[in-house]
């Protein structure tokens, strides 16, 4: 899943459990439900995608507030 581009795309409960996402392109994805456990290498913008109900470990969230400037751990 290196550099794959989801943009619009609608990924709604996808599994990308245990996934490499390093370089993905998430933008205006619809990640609703979507399963982020044990992935890692992803960085997506909670305010660009649809997210409710997504899964996250804690490991992953760097991820998702990196463009804030949040550190995490």
């Amino acid at each position: 899943m290196l550099e794959s581009d989801f943009t619009q795309a609608d990924l709604s409960s996808a599994d990308f459990q245990g996934s490499d996402l390093s370089g993905a392109v998430f933008s205006r994805t619809v990640l609703e439900k979507t399963d982020f456990r044990n992935a890692q290498g992803y960085r997506l913008d909670p305010e660009l995608n649809r997210i409710k109900g997504a899964r996250f470990d804690l490991d992953g969230l760097p991820g998702l507030l990196g463009k804030y400037g949040i550190k995490v751990g």
